[in-house]
């Protein structure tokens, strides 16, 4: 088994089990930390144990004993510091949301990372890097992560058109609505280079939510128009 094959298979369980000591959460954090900038930077395989243990300040061991091993700590790195889909899932899905209301859930999963600075931007470069340097985990976090999300943001419009199932162009829709919420990642850094003003001051995500729940709102209405004009 390559080095790069064992983080698919590494167990999460150890993760959780291990994370258990109340004087384990420092040493654990400051691992997280260092993997999430290294493994960003260097990806999986050139960097080593030794170099995450010395940038966290911590013995080589302890990678063992919070996380199993180096594809371990690769696992909780990758999935953690974004949270649970279920839990980004659970804030538009209810159905006593309205549709704006469930968009502008659907947009917090997006932009309530963004609140942790460099960490967001360092987890969307881990994710790029892992598309160009797979160990098994985009997969999975598209199965999982991604289209459990879609799905979710599928069954709201559909209850907004009263569709049974999804057509091809609430599919397309979906997409189009997500990728607005996308481009708040992958773009930020372009943002703040195009019109910085957009990303300052403290109510910036909360100006943000409410442009992204307006523009989605918009292309509804687009579809509802192009629905009634066939």
């Amino acid at each position: 088994m390559t080095e790069a094959s064992q983080v698919a298979a590494s167990s999460a369980g150890v993760v959780d089990q291990r994370s258990a000591r109340p004087d384990g959460e420092a040493p654990r954090a400051r691992l997280l930390q260092s993997g999430l900038r290294l493994f960003a930077q260097q990806g999986f395989t050139k960097t080593s144990t030794r170099e995450l243990a010395e940038d966290a300040g911590v013995n080589v061991a302890a990678i063992s004993y919070y996380f199993g091993d180096k594809a371990g700590l690769y696992r909780a790195v990758f999935f953690e510091p974004m949270g649970s889909p279920q839990d980004d899932i659970a804030r538009y899905s209810g159905h006593e949301l309205t549709l704006a209301q469930a968009l502008a859930g659907f947009y917090a999963g997006f932009l309530e990372p963004l609140k942790q600075g460099d960490t967001a931007r360092l987890c969307m470069k881990l994710h790029f890097r892992e598309m160009l340097e797979p160990t098994g985990l985009w997969e999975e976090e598209v199965t999982h992560g991604i289209k459990p999300m879609h799905d979710a943001l599928l069954a709201v419009l559909c209850r907004h058109f009263g569709a049974e199932q999804p057509d091809d162009e609430l599919q397309s829709l979906a997409v189009c609505i997500a990728g607005l919420g996308v481009h708040m990642h992958v773009g930020h850094d372009v943002i703040n280079q195009l019109s910085p003003q957009l990303n300052r001051g403290a109510d910036a995500l909360d100006r943000w939510s409410g442009r992204l729940v307006m523009y989605a709102l918009a292309m509804v209405e687009a579809e509802a128009r192009r629905r009634a004009a066939t």
